[in-house]
């Protein structure tokens, strides 16, 4: 199964700029380092958006988790890279209740 509309992900800036790109941020730090040794860099945010958005649309999902709040969905694969090792990282996306399009959660290395 793959992730429904993937097509349509959205992935938020601040998400991304604040949070997986931020070696300030608590929990994000140790994720932002990862992601920063494999070329993605604050400046251009909008690879790594790109790359999250190549991810949900080209692996299937590997766990479905309803909560509260809507359906989670976990993918494991690939990720595109700006230096090419392309590592396998896990996303988690979810589908709000009441919505239909998939929102970026989190990522990191699997």
């Amino acid at each position: 199964m793959r992730l429904p509309n993937a097509e349509h992900a959205r992935v938020d800036r601040a998400k991304v700029v604040d949070y997986l790109l931020s070696t300030e941020h608590r929990e994000g730090g140790p994720k932002a380092g990862f992601f920063l040794r494999f070329g993605f860099i604050r400046e251009h945010w909008e690879d790594l958006v790109d790359a999250l958005r190549v991810h949900a649309a080209n692996h299937e999902v590997a766990r479905i988790v309803p909560t509260e709040h809507g359906v989670r969905y976990v993918l494991d694969g690939i990720l595109e890279t700006p230096d090419g090792r392309n590592p396998i990282v896990r996303t988690v996306w979810q589908i709000d209740s009441g919505d239909d399009l998939p929102r970026l959660i989190s990522a990191y290395p699997d």
